[in-house]
């Protein structure tokens, strides 16, 4: 039974369906709203059972948790007509598996890195570059990578409790608000829920990660609840280094197909842009221990 942090897949399933139920209004349906007053801002579960084209009690059985015999249309329904986007629609075919008894068994995580992906980051000189897997542990990284990420590897939190855990830091560090310019931004995206985690379980193999980041943080309980889903392909970093200051990174991230849960992520700077520069100077840093202004002989 679960305990007290961690919720079961019924759970998981109710809060993501009434969040998402609450976020879309008549209007936004396309819903008459008869300019009465009503006590829910978003959609009742009637109004969400006709857009979805089920019964009232159907859709009450799936706002419950129980997918049992749900198929592949009457999920695709129920995505449209709470407007689900695609991270989104594929979080709720992980919530099915995960609280149908007889569903498929999740995938087991991976945090071993192939040889031949190590050798791939050995061979990126210039760009900063790491593999994490889905409970956001950094499983390898590059030299720059390591120099570029220095205040999270270098924390004792991490010597004292294993894997590099960037929600760990992004969380339960003060640190991180100075390191991660955009810690606002970073933040609710970590506190976003990764459509890739193989129903709830996954992301809570070995300590549950989300329920101590629940009771230890506020911000992370407060975005948690909120139950939003996105992918993390491409983005921007604004982040502040002690050793070279403020840095602007474009970045992108892929999965590893041959490694489930493992993603590649790497930082690409403009040519001839300060944040290029300032990386060489990292560079230079991880191979003589200081920073070297260029122009300096």
């Amino acid at each position: 039974m679960p305990g007290p942090d961690k919720k079961g897949p019924a759970a998981e399933v109710r809060e993501f369906l009434s969040t998402r139920r609450a976020r879309i209004t008549p209007v936004q349906a396309g819903l008459p709203g008869y300019g009465e007053h009503r006590r829910v801002a978003g959609l009742r579960r009637e109004e969400v059972a006709l857009l979805a084209g089920t019964s009232v009690d159907y859709y009450v059985r799936l706002e419950r948790g129980n997918f049992s015999g749900a198929s592949d249309p009457v999920l695709e329904s129920l995505a449209h007509a709470l407007h689900l986007s695609e991270a989104a629609l594929t979080h709720l075919y992980d919530l099915d598996r995960a609280s149908t008894p007889s569903g498929r068994r999740t995938t087991v995580t991976s945090s071993r890195v192939r040889p031949t992906i190590l050798r791939l980051l050995d061979s990126m000189t210039g760009v900063p570059a790491f593999v994490r897997n889905a409970r956001l542990d950094i499983v390898a990284a590059d030299t720059l990578g390591r120099a570029l990420c220095a205040p999270v590897f270098e924390l004792p939190l991490f010597a004292q409790r294993g894997p590099v855990d960037s929600a760990r830091f992004m969380f339960l560090d003060a640190a991180s608000k100075e390191f991660r310019a955009d810690w606002d931004k970073g933040g609710r995206r970590r506190g976003r829920l990764p459509a890739h985690r193989d129903g709830p379980g996954s992301a809570r193999q070995g300590p549950d990660r989300p329920g101590e980041l629940t009771t230890r943080s506020g911000d992370f309980a407060r975005l948690w609840a909120r139950h939003d889903v996105k992918f993390h392909r491409s983005g921007v970093k604004n982040l502040h280094h002690p050793l070279v200051g403020g840095l602007v990174l474009p970045c992108e991230a892929m999965d590893l197909p041959h490694d489930p849960g493992l993603r590649l992520t790497f930082y690409t700077p403009e040519p001839d842009s300060p944040e290029r520069e300032a990386l060489g100077l990292l560079a230079g840093w991880t191979t003589t221990g200081t920073v070297v202004p260029s122009g300096t002989d």
